[in-house]
């Protein structure tokens, strides 16, 4: 297994070097380009980010089989932890996802009614998927974490709920993508039919590194802050 190199100590531009799909988060922090040859340690200074938070996140985004630290995970200071995870469903909702949708209608506006009709109802029963997906997390997790970090006691709710019901809505990609791969006239709209399922692709790697930090990241920390409320 490859070590995992990242530090707070090394050059932000040296993680985007080792993983390039690292530039597609940095913005979710709010961090803006043109760090020129400052560490992550200096960078989060500048923007007021804990950096073992950054740490950890970008490791669970680089990393697959990374299993964060528990003694790390609970000495990491974790309230950039939503905000970094609403700025995620902002940039899904109103970049991604609308970004993709201005390409399939383009492709569904010249096929048969047949195939366009299903192409744009399989990305509109999606993007509700996603819709409601963050909608629960919004309005029900992330109010009840900001409750457990205030100290305050609830027995209304618990993150084991949640756990039960979480579901990776990356999975729900794979009908759109079949229907663009195999079901398409084949002559139709060949490049425009390349570029939504390269954006598709990367739409759903994000969305499975997503789910990943909401698991080993999310997840062991509330049950923390829940055994320590008690």
């Amino acid at each position: 297994m490859k070590p995992f190199l990242f530090t707070e100590h090394s050059k932000l531009s040296d993680l985007l070097s080792e993983n390039h799909k690292l530039v597609l988060m940095i913005p979710r922090f709010g961090i803006e380009f043109g760090f020129g040859e400052k560490t992550v340690e200096e960078v989060c200074e500048i923007y007021h980010i804990s950096p073992s938070f950054f740490i950890l996140v970008c490791n669970v985004y680089t990393y697959d089989d990374f299993l964060p630290d528990k003694k790390a995970l609970l000495a990491t200071d974790m309230h950039s932890l939503i905000p970094f995870l609403l700025a995620s469903h902002d940039y899904y909702l109103k970049e991604r996802l609308t970004d993709i949708a201005s390409i399939l209608v383009k492709i569904a506006d010249n096929c048969e009614a047949k195939f366009g009709d299903t192409l744009k109802r399989f990305f509109s029963d999606y993007k509700q998927k996603v819709v409601d997906h963050f909608d629960y997390e919004e309005k029900t997790v992330f109010p009840y974490i900001k409750d457990l970090q205030d100290g305050k006691k609830t027995n209304a709710y618990t993150i084991h709920q949640f756990q039960s019901i979480h579901s990776n809505i990356e999975d729900e990609l794979n009908d759109l993508t079949n229907i663009l791969i195999k079901y398409l006239p084949c002559n139709l709209m060949t490049k425009e039919r390349v570029s939504v399922l390269s954006k598709l692709f990367d739409l759903s790697d994000d969305l499975n590194k997503h789910s990943l930090i909401e698991e080993k990241i999310l997840i062991p920390y509330v049950e923390f802050l829940e055994r320590n409320n008690v």
